[in-house]
């Protein structure tokens, strides 16, 4: 990180004065760099690109910033904006600086009072769902944010675009092929036919688990929803659905990685949860789940074909391909025979 330019850049922002200090990398998430910084005082956080962006990396960092900005002032937990450089010269890609969290992610450890109180993490459970109906509830029109996604044809996308990304495996050469998740074909087909027949569009996270969030360290709060890469405009229930398809269901394995838990809310309770913050009809919650298994399985998937040709590591790709045949099988498990 040029330091030295950074702080030209935020000379000509009006970002404080004098000299930036006590830098530290944060850890989450593995595809951006997260540098936290303070300077006359003020507390930032830096968020760009990796080292070598991927080709979307600065269209990326641009509707991250939009987004963050236009939730201002409203009832979503977010990191606040500060500012955009839209100037890849500064740094080598767009980047932004946002407010620090003071907070955890549950993913990496539990404080004490979260980790010994199943009171704490019930309510903790029930905030998760609270985050996204809150964010669901926004009126994107109304936040400019009408071209941030395309509703239309939202939901009759899903299954082709997924399955098409699926297919574009095949060009790793090594790679066993979808086989061995288990049977697509046939939960692509389910979402076909069970698909829901309109939806109410608005913002939706995109990515929405338990390694996206951050908790307050004093209380059960919802700190920050973060990682906002994949937000859109599209249908807010699939959050809900990825919510459910992580989530653990009593004497089954379990896809969220939270040690210990012992009081957080069933699925149904999250369900139900969601029901009594929201409008929208949940009838069909159950085809939500099941298209965030095969999105997220999919997903998954591509690091173990890149491995298969020599382009990730085999231990990653292994423990991501273990994860992407356990969501299939649960998808398998919710459709039926």
């Amino acid at each position: 990180m040029d330091i030295a330019a950074l702080k030209a850049w935020m000379d000509a922002q009006g970002l404080g004065q004098g000299p930036i200090e006590g830098q530290k990398l944060l850890a989450g998430g593995t595809q951006n760099i997260l540098l936290r910084f303070t300077r006359a005082g003020r507390d930032y956080v830096l968020r760009r690109p990796p080292q070598h962006p991927r080709p979307e990396s600065n269209r990326t960092m641009l509707r991250e910033a939009r987004l963050l900005k236009a939730l201002a002032g409203s009832d979503v937990p977010h990191p606040g904006f500060i500012a955009l450089c839209e100037d890849e010269s500064v740094l080598g890609a767009v980047f932004y600086l946002m407010e620090p969290i003071e907070g955890f992610n549950p993913v990496a450890g539990l404080p004490p009072l979260h980790a010994g109180s199943a009171e704490v993490q019930h309510a903790m459970g029930l905030a998760v769902v609270d985050g996204i109906a809150a964010l669901g509830a926004l009126d994107h029109e109304a936040l400019g944010l009408g071209d941030f996604g395309r509703a239309e044809g939202f939901l009759e996308r899903q299954v082709e675009r997924w399955k098409a990304q699926l297919d574009s495996y095949a060009g790793f050469e090594g790679w066993e092929g979808p086989a061995a998740l288990g049977d697509v074909e046939r939960i692509g087909r389910w979402l076909e036919a069970n698909r829901p027949a309109s939806f109410q569009p608005g913002i939706l996270h995109g990515d929405y688990h338990m390694a996206n969030v951050m908790f307050a360290p004093d209380g059960p709060e919802l700190a920050a929803i973060v990682d906002w890469e994949l937000a859109t405009i599209g249908d807010p229930l699939l959050d809900l659905g990825w919510l459910l398809a992580t989530w653990p269901e009593p004497g089954q394995e379990s896809a969220v990685s939270v040690s210990p838990w012992i009081g957080f809310p069933t699925a149904d309770e999250l369900v139900a949860r969601y029901a009594a913050r929201s409008s929208r009809d949940l009838s069909a919650i159950g085809w939500y789940r099941v298209l965030a298994c095969y999105k997220l399985g999919i997903l998954l998937e591509g690091t173990n074909a890149r491995a298969a040709a020599g382009k990730a590591p085999r231990d990653v790709a292994d423990r991501l391909h273990a994860r992407a045949r356990w969501l299939f099988q649960r998808a398998e498990g919710w459709i039926g025979a």
